[in-house]
């Protein structure tokens, strides 16, 4: 009879953990979507929201658009971090998808600069900026909601589970920005279609919210709650810095593979950008496939071993790669997918997991929140505008080895790093 009880008892419980798993996973897909389609449609926006003549000011304009998003992540880590760690993780989530489905609403419909002049700038920047507010406090949220709500044996894989809604709304941004090339032409999307975008992200944050909506609290969060536990954030500092390091590599790994590939590829003339937007599809699929099996290997061995190989893999092999891409030893298909499976994968996969993981609940979100946003703004968010100006200066083969040094920067993080024992 025990063992027909325990068996009931842990049917809800798994229940619970997956539907917790996609509260968190569509975020994500929100999330990478709404950043994604900025950086993705920069180029052909930027003529209309940025006033001047030459092309090359107005295209870095916008990508320091997209830039801003990501300084204030840390300020909204902290305050919706606060949030999350007071009143709850549920509902700082839900906060911050209202946040962020408004602002991409209200980008879709935004004046041209010929419409209202400087206006068009200083608004798209000041909703990028609301919505980076939201995005600081998303991601660490999440991470301690599946880090909270996962069953023990398998938080490895709900963490690489829960990322994957990252890349799915990659893939859903290069299939809508490719569909639109391919439908409208170049110059279609620069004179309106990239609107569409932004609003088909606004339509995905309303059925994020939905979803979001139907899910509970994490039970060691209302644990917590009721043993009313004090906890200093300045006792956990070592760890605040392993996850500054840590980030650093990480992050830029996500975005080159990910974000600017398409652009990096179009520069050096391996591919044009509706191709390469399309052809991006297939590798993130793979890369979804990839997270799961790191997540289940992780899992097994132990999580901080998986994510070194990875890092290690991506401090070796960014480069090698994006050589074999530049003379035409690789086509772009091959590089993209090499360098997101074997690099990006483990190290995304694990992350939201592994780094909550060094904090106890009272402090979880903040602690791991703010160091990781601030090392997402000042590497992952500033990337494209970097890489974009060295290719303007003639540098562009300086941009892999950037990735690569950055790489090993997240190995010597994670040697700082040390597991909460709470």
């Amino acid at each position: 009879m025990a063992q027909v009880d325990n068996a009931l008892v842990a049917r809800p419980v798994a229940k619970k953990g997956r539907r917790e798993l996609l509260a968190g996973t569509v975020g994500g897909v929100v999330e990478s979507f709404d950043w994604t389609v900025y950086a993705v449609l920069a180029p052909y926006f930027a003529t209309q929201m940025f006033s001047g003549e030459d092309e090359l000011t107005k295209l870095l304009a916008a990508y320091a658009g997209f830039a801003v998003s990501f300084v204030v992540r840390p300020l909204g880590s902290y305050l919706l971090g606060r949030v999350a760690d007071a009143r709850g993780r549920r509902f700082a989530l839900i906060v911050s998808m209202i946040t962020i489905c408004l602002g991409s609403l209200l980008i879709a419909v935004l004046p041209t600069a010929a419409t209202i002049g400087a206006a068009a700038p200083v608004l798209l920047v000041v909703l990028r900026a609301l919505q980076g507010v939201a995005m600081g406090g998303e991601a660490p949220s999440v991470a301690a909601y599946i880090t909270e709500t996962a069953p023990p044996n398998r938080r490895f894989l709900f963490s690489g589970l829960s990322y994957c809604g990252v890349v799915i709304g990659n893939v859903l941004c290069f299939a809508v920005v490719g569909v639109l090339l391919v439908v409208l032409g170049e110059q279609g999307v620069v004179d309106g279609g990239w609107r569409i975008g932004f609003g088909i992200a606004a339509v995905l944050g309303v059925l994020a919210f939905w979803v979001r909506s139907a899910a509970d609290e994490s039970e060691e969060f209302r644990t917590s709650r009721r043993e009313v536990r004090r906890t200093k954030l300045s006792g956990h500092l070592r760890n605040m810095v392993a996850v500054f390091l840590i980030t650093t590599g990480t992050t830029v790994g996500f975005y080159f593979g990910t974000t600017y590939m398409p652009e990096y590829a179009a520069q050096l003339g391996a591919t044009r950008a509706a191709s390469s937007n399309l052809s991006m599809i297939p590798s993130l699929l793979l890369l979804i496939a990839a997270m799961a099996a790191f997540g289940v290997l992780a899992d097994r061995i132990g999580g901080m071993r998986v994510f070194r190989i990875g890092m290690g893999l991506l401090a070796l092999c960014t480069v090698p790669l994006m050589t074999a891409l530049a003379h035409g030893w690789l086509p772009v298909w091959a590089v993209t997918t090499l360098y997101l499976v074997f690099g990006v994968a483990p190290t995304i996969a694990l992350g939201n997991v592994l780094l909550s993981t060094g904090f106890p609940v009272e402090v979880r979100v903040v602690g791991m929140g703010v160091p990781f946003t601030l090392g997402v703004a000042l590497f992952g968010g500033t990337f494209p505008m970097l890489a974009q100006g060295l290719g303007a200066v003639g540098q562009l083969s300086a941009v892999p080895w950037v990735a690569a040094g950055l790489a090993v920067v997240s190995l010597v993080g994670t040697a700082v790093f040390k597991v909460d024992e709470n």
